[in-house]
C-alpha cells in the first residue's frame, strides 16, 4: 500500500490549551501578575518592617515574569512559523 502524497488533513491541530486565545488570556492574567508584583514590592519598600519580607512580592513578579515570556516566545514562534508557510 503506498503513501498518500495529499493528505487529507495537512494543519496541524493545536490543542485548546495551547490555542491563540488561551495564550492571550494567559498573557494578560501574567501581566496582571507582573503588576501585583510591582505594587507588592513598592509597598514592602515603604515601610521598614517589610522590607523583611520583600523576596515574596519578587517571587511573585519573577513568577509571573516567567510565565509571560513562555508563552510569549511560544506565540512568537507560532507565527514565525507561520509567517514561513
Amino acid at each position: 500500500m503506498q503513501l498518500d502524497l495529499k493528505p487529507v488533513h495537512r494543519k496541524v491541530i493545536v490543542p485548546w490549551y495551547d490555542s491563540d486565545v488561551v495564550c492571550i488570556a494567559t498573557l494578560m492574567l501574567a501581566g496582571f501578575v507582573l503588576l501585583i508584583g510591582v505594587c507588592g514590592i513598592h509597598v514592602a519598600y515603604e515601610t521598614a518592617e517589610s522590607r523583611q519580607y520583600l523576596w515574596i512580592p519578587g517571587l511573585v513578579f519573577a513568577l509571573g515574569l516567567a510565565v509571560f515570556l513562555s508563552v510569549s516566545v511560544r506565540l512568537i514562534y507560532r507565527y514565525v512559523q507561520r509567517w514561513d508557510r
